[in-house]
Protein backbone atom coordinates (compact mmCIF):
# COMPACT_ATOMS: atom_id res chain seq x y z
CA UNK A 1 0.00 0.00 0.00
CA UNK A 2 2.89 2.53 0.67
CA UNK A 3 4.51 3.81 3.49
CA UNK A 4 3.26 6.27 5.78
CA UNK A 5 4.20 8.34 9.18
CA UNK A 6 1.51 8.61 12.17
CA UNK A 7 2.39 11.59 14.77
CA UNK A 8 0.71 11.06 17.63
CA UNK A 9 -0.36 7.92 19.04
CA UNK A 10 -3.03 9.37 21.44
CA UNK A 11 -6.27 7.38 21.61
CA UNK A 12 -7.35 8.55 18.35
CA UNK A 13 -3.54 8.37 16.07
CA UNK A 14 -3.21 5.36 17.88
CA UNK A 15 -6.16 3.54 16.44
CA UNK A 16 -5.65 5.29 13.14
CA UNK A 17 -2.22 3.76 13.24
CA UNK A 18 -3.91 0.43 13.90
CA UNK A 19 -6.52 0.90 10.90
CA UNK A 20 -3.68 1.74 8.31
CA UNK A 21 -1.75 -1.18 9.27
CA UNK A 22 -4.49 -3.36 8.93
CA UNK A 23 -4.89 -2.18 5.66
CA UNK A 24 -1.75 -2.97 4.35
CA UNK A 25 0.63 0.08 4.82
CA UNK A 26 3.75 0.00 6.42
CA UNK A 27 3.49 2.72 9.51
CA UNK A 28 6.34 4.54 11.47
CA UNK A 29 4.29 5.78 14.52
CA UNK A 30 5.88 8.45 16.66
CA UNK A 31 4.62 10.00 20.10
CA UNK A 32 6.47 12.27 22.84
CA UNK A 33 5.79 8.92 25.22
CA UNK A 34 8.17 6.41 24.26
CA UNK A 35 5.99 3.73 25.56
CA UNK A 36 3.28 4.49 23.44
CA UNK A 37 5.42 4.30 20.45
CA UNK A 38 7.83 0.94 21.52
CA UNK A 39 3.80 -0.56 22.04
CA UNK A 40 3.12 0.39 18.47
CA UNK A 41 6.71 -1.17 16.95
CA UNK A 42 5.65 -4.41 19.34
CA UNK A 43 2.50 -4.22 17.35
CA UNK A 44 3.49 -4.22 13.97
CA UNK A 45 5.04 -1.18 13.29
CA UNK A 46 8.11 -0.31 11.51
CA UNK A 47 11.41 -0.85 13.33
CA UNK A 48 12.73 2.91 11.74
CA UNK A 49 12.38 6.20 13.15
CA UNK A 50 10.24 9.16 11.45
CA UNK A 51 13.43 10.96 10.94
CA UNK A 52 15.37 8.55 9.77
CA UNK A 53 12.53 7.68 7.34
CA UNK A 54 10.90 10.59 5.93
CA UNK A 55 12.03 11.29 2.85
CA UNK A 56 10.71 7.48 1.63
CA UNK A 57 7.21 8.30 2.98
CA UNK A 58 3.91 8.84 1.04
CA UNK A 59 1.79 10.64 3.92
CA UNK A 60 2.22 12.54 7.12
CA UNK A 61 -0.56 11.80 9.12
CA UNK A 62 -0.26 14.47 12.24
CA UNK A 63 -3.09 13.43 15.28
CA UNK A 64 -1.59 16.03 18.07
CA UNK A 65 -3.92 18.46 20.31
CA UNK A 66 -3.27 21.37 19.11
CA UNK A 67 -1.99 24.05 16.76
CA UNK A 68 1.30 24.79 18.19
CA UNK A 69 2.00 21.16 18.26
CA UNK A 70 1.28 20.78 14.38
CA UNK A 71 3.14 23.64 13.31
CA UNK A 72 6.17 22.22 16.09
CA UNK A 73 6.29 18.98 14.35
CA UNK A 74 5.78 19.83 10.87
CA UNK A 75 8.19 22.75 10.63
CA UNK A 76 10.32 22.84 14.20
CA UNK A 77 13.51 22.33 14.65
CA UNK A 78 12.76 18.35 13.94
CA UNK A 79 10.23 19.20 11.60
CA UNK A 80 9.22 16.91 9.17
CA UNK A 81 7.94 18.34 6.20
CA UNK A 82 11.33 19.78 5.17
CA UNK A 83 12.93 16.04 4.44
CA UNK A 84 9.49 15.01 2.86
CA UNK A 85 9.65 14.30 -0.78
CA UNK A 86 8.06 16.51 -3.26
CA UNK A 87 4.43 15.05 -3.81
CA UNK A 88 3.89 13.57 -0.24
CA UNK A 89 0.91 15.10 1.82
CA UNK A 90 0.09 15.97 4.89
CA UNK A 91 -3.07 14.97 6.65
CA UNK A 92 -3.50 17.00 9.12
CA UNK A 93 -6.12 15.90 11.79
CA UNK A 94 -5.46 18.55 14.85
CA UNK A 95 -8.34 20.54 15.82
CA UNK A 96 -6.96 24.11 14.52
CA UNK A 97 -8.54 27.58 13.85
CA UNK A 98 -9.39 27.19 9.74
CA UNK A 99 -6.75 30.46 9.28
CA UNK A 100 -4.02 28.35 10.79
CA UNK A 101 -4.91 25.20 8.22
CA UNK A 102 -4.58 27.60 5.26
CA UNK A 103 -1.18 28.70 6.78
CA UNK A 104 0.49 25.25 6.88
CA UNK A 105 -0.60 24.42 3.42
CA UNK A 106 1.00 27.37 1.82
CA UNK A 107 4.04 26.30 3.60
CA UNK A 108 4.23 22.80 3.07
CA UNK A 109 3.18 24.02 -0.53
CA UNK A 110 6.33 25.83 -0.32
CA UNK A 111 8.32 22.49 -0.01
CA UNK A 112 6.51 21.22 -2.73
CA UNK A 113 4.79 19.05 -0.35
CA UNK A 114 0.64 18.55 0.00
CA UNK A 115 -1.72 19.38 2.66
CA UNK A 116 -4.96 18.15 3.38
CA UNK A 117 -7.20 19.92 6.36
CA UNK A 118 -8.34 16.94 7.45
CA UNK A 119 -10.25 16.84 11.12
CA UNK A 120 -11.41 14.02 12.60
CA UNK A 121 -14.28 13.27 14.86
CA UNK A 122 -15.83 9.15 16.05
CA UNK A 123 -13.84 8.66 18.69
CA UNK A 124 -11.44 6.20 19.80
CA UNK A 125 -13.79 3.14 19.15
CA UNK A 126 -14.18 4.20 15.65
CA UNK A 127 -10.78 5.20 14.98
CA UNK A 128 -9.36 2.10 16.03
CA UNK A 129 -11.84 -0.07 13.65
CA UNK A 130 -11.11 2.53 10.61
CA UNK A 131 -14.32 4.24 10.81
CA UNK A 132 -13.74 7.56 11.92
CA UNK A 133 -15.73 10.95 9.95
CA UNK A 134 -13.09 13.21 8.14
CA UNK A 135 -13.80 16.45 7.36
CA UNK A 136 -11.58 17.27 4.48
CA UNK A 137 -10.37 20.09 2.52
CA UNK A 138 -7.56 20.40 0.33
CA UNK A 139 -6.59 20.46 -3.67
CA UNK A 140 -7.37 17.75 -5.91
CA UNK A 141 -3.36 16.41 -5.83
CA UNK A 142 -4.35 16.34 -1.83
CA UNK A 143 -7.20 14.57 -1.57
CA UNK A 144 -5.91 12.20 -4.44
CA UNK A 145 -2.69 11.63 -2.14
CA UNK A 146 -4.29 11.29 1.06
CA UNK A 147 -7.12 8.96 -0.48
CA UNK A 148 -5.62 5.22 -0.03
CA UNK A 149 -5.11 6.68 3.91
CA UNK A 150 -8.44 8.06 4.36
CA UNK A 151 -10.15 4.84 2.94
CA UNK A 152 -7.94 3.10 5.70
CA UNK A 153 -9.13 5.07 8.41
CA UNK A 154 -12.60 6.23 8.13
CA UNK A 155 -15.71 5.30 7.08
CA UNK A 156 -16.93 8.56 5.75
CA UNK A 157 -15.04 11.23 4.08
CA UNK A 158 -16.55 14.75 3.33
CA UNK A 159 -15.39 16.40 0.59
CA UNK A 160 -15.36 20.19 1.75
CA UNK A 161 -13.71 22.46 -0.29
CA UNK A 162 -10.39 22.81 -2.97
CA UNK A 163 -8.40 24.37 -0.41
CA UNK A 164 -7.97 24.09 3.83
CA UNK A 165 -9.81 25.78 6.16
CA UNK A 166 -13.23 24.71 5.24
CA UNK A 167 -12.41 21.24 6.81
CA UNK A 168 -11.18 22.92 10.30
CA UNK A 169 -14.43 25.15 9.94
CA UNK A 170 -16.31 22.59 10.17
CA UNK A 171 -15.09 20.54 12.76
CA UNK A 172 -15.42 23.92 14.52
CA UNK A 173 -19.31 23.48 14.31
CA UNK A 174 -19.10 20.46 15.24
CA UNK A 175 -17.21 20.69 18.27
CA UNK A 176 -19.43 23.78 19.18
CA UNK A 177 -22.15 21.19 19.20
CA UNK A 178 -20.37 18.18 20.99
CA UNK A 179 -18.90 20.45 23.86
CA UNK A 180 -22.16 22.18 24.57
CA UNK A 181 -24.11 18.44 24.67
CA UNK A 182 -21.84 17.22 27.00
CA UNK A 183 -22.65 20.20 29.28
CA UNK A 184 -26.40 20.39 28.41
CA UNK A 185 -26.64 16.18 29.53
CA UNK A 186 -24.36 16.69 32.74
CA UNK A 187 -26.71 19.61 33.71
CA UNK A 188 -29.69 17.36 32.86
CA UNK A 189 -28.49 14.69 34.14
CA UNK A 190 -28.04 16.30 37.58
CA UNK A 191 -31.15 18.06 37.41
CA UNK A 192 -33.29 14.98 37.10
CA UNK A 193 -31.37 14.26 40.31
CA UNK A 194 -32.65 16.98 42.10
CA UNK A 195 -36.07 15.38 41.63
CA UNK A 196 -35.55 12.23 42.71
CA UNK A 197 -34.55 11.14 38.95
CA UNK A 198 -31.83 8.12 39.32
CA UNK A 199 -28.83 8.36 36.84
CA UNK A 200 -29.35 5.06 35.22
CA UNK A 201 -33.35 5.99 34.58
CA UNK A 202 -32.83 8.99 33.45
CA UNK A 203 -30.36 7.04 30.55
CA UNK A 204 -33.10 4.37 30.06
CA UNK A 205 -35.72 7.40 29.60
CA UNK A 206 -34.31 10.26 27.73
CA UNK A 207 -31.88 8.16 24.94
CA UNK A 208 -35.44 6.87 23.70
CA UNK A 209 -37.15 10.68 23.90
CA UNK A 210 -36.65 13.79 21.69
CA UNK A 211 -34.18 15.30 24.07
CA UNK A 212 -31.58 12.57 23.62
CA UNK A 213 -28.15 13.28 21.79
CA UNK A 214 -25.09 10.99 20.76
CA UNK A 215 -23.15 12.38 23.32
CA UNK A 216 -25.69 12.24 25.78
CA UNK A 217 -26.03 8.20 25.30
CA UNK A 218 -22.14 7.93 25.17
CA UNK A 219 -21.25 10.31 27.89
CA UNK A 220 -23.97 9.69 30.23
CA UNK A 221 -23.61 5.82 30.99
CA UNK A 222 -19.80 6.63 31.96
CA UNK A 223 -21.71 8.83 34.66
CA UNK A 224 -23.88 6.05 35.73
CA UNK A 225 -21.04 3.54 36.09
CA UNK A 226 -18.65 6.12 38.39
CA UNK A 227 -16.17 5.82 35.71
CA UNK A 228 -14.30 8.58 34.48
CA UNK A 229 -11.22 7.21 32.47
CA UNK A 230 -10.73 9.66 29.93
CA UNK A 231 -11.31 8.48 26.79
CA UNK A 232 -11.75 12.31 25.73
CA UNK A 233 -10.32 14.39 28.61
CA UNK A 234 -11.95 17.68 29.91
CA UNK A 235 -8.76 19.07 29.58
CA UNK A 236 -9.76 18.89 25.53
CA UNK A 237 -12.93 21.28 25.78
CA UNK A 238 -11.21 24.94 26.95
CA UNK A 239 -9.50 24.54 23.73
CA UNK A 240 -11.22 23.34 21.64
CA UNK A 241 -14.50 25.79 22.58
CA UNK A 242 -11.71 28.31 22.22
CA UNK A 243 -10.51 28.09 19.22
CA UNK A 244 -14.88 27.81 18.15
CA UNK A 245 -15.19 31.59 20.18
CA UNK A 246 -12.35 32.57 18.82
CA UNK A 247 -13.31 32.28 15.02
CA UNK A 248 -16.93 33.56 16.20
CA UNK A 249 -15.28 36.66 17.25
CA UNK A 250 -13.06 36.93 14.07
CA UNK A 251 -17.25 36.45 12.06
CA UNK A 252 -18.55 39.32 14.78
CA UNK A 253 -21.07 36.53 16.26
CA UNK A 254 -22.50 36.26 19.13
CA UNK A 255 -22.02 32.38 20.73
CA UNK A 256 -23.37 32.31 24.39
CA UNK A 257 -24.03 29.35 24.52
CA UNK A 258 -20.81 28.29 23.68
CA UNK A 259 -19.09 30.17 26.38
CA UNK A 260 -21.67 28.62 28.65
CA UNK A 261 -20.36 25.58 27.65
CA UNK A 262 -17.34 26.58 28.22
CA UNK A 263 -17.08 27.66 31.59
CA UNK A 264 -18.31 24.40 33.01
CA UNK A 265 -15.37 23.02 31.52
CA UNK A 266 -12.90 25.48 32.85
CA UNK A 267 -14.48 25.04 36.49
CA UNK A 268 -14.22 21.00 35.99
CA UNK A 269 -10.25 21.89 35.26
CA UNK A 270 -10.02 24.00 38.35
CA UNK A 271 -11.53 21.39 40.44
CA UNK A 272 -8.15 19.60 38.96
CA UNK A 273 -10.30 17.25 36.79
CA UNK A 274 -8.60 18.30 33.68
CA UNK A 275 -7.45 14.78 32.79
CA UNK A 276 -10.76 12.44 33.60
CA UNK A 277 -13.13 11.95 31.08
CA UNK A 278 -14.80 14.68 29.86
CA UNK A 279 -17.78 13.31 31.20
CA UNK A 280 -16.90 14.59 34.11
CA UNK A 281 -17.94 18.07 34.33
CA UNK A 282 -21.10 16.65 35.63
CA UNK A 283 -18.98 16.94 38.94
CA UNK A 284 -19.55 20.45 38.73
CA UNK A 285 -23.14 20.63 38.85
CA UNK A 286 -23.33 17.49 41.30
CA UNK A 287 -20.69 19.72 43.61
CA UNK A 288 -22.73 23.12 43.48
CA UNK A 289 -25.99 21.21 43.62
CA UNK A 290 -24.72 19.27 46.71
CA UNK A 291 -25.79 15.89 45.07
CA UNK A 292 -23.66 12.58 45.20
CA UNK A 293 -22.80 10.99 42.23
CA UNK A 294 -22.56 6.75 41.55
CA UNK A 295 -19.37 5.35 42.58
CA UNK A 296 -19.45 8.26 44.87
CA UNK A 297 -18.73 8.18 48.96
CA UNK A 298 -21.48 10.43 50.62
CA UNK A 299 -19.40 11.21 53.26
Amino acid sequence: MGRIGVIGLGSMGYGMARSALAAGFEVIGEDVDAARAARFRAEGGAAQTLSGAVGSLDAVVVVVLNAAQTEAVLFGPDGVVAGMRAGAVVIGCATVAPDFAREMEARCRAHGVLYLDAPISGGAAKAADGRLTVMAAGTPDAFAAARPVLEAVAETVFTLGDGAGAGSAMKAVNQLLAGVHIAAMAEALTFGMTQGIAPERFVEVIRQCAGTSWMLENRAPHIVAGDYAPRSAVTIWPKDLGIVLDIARGADFAAPITAAALQQFLAAAGMGLGQEDDAAVVKVYARNAGLVLPGEDAA
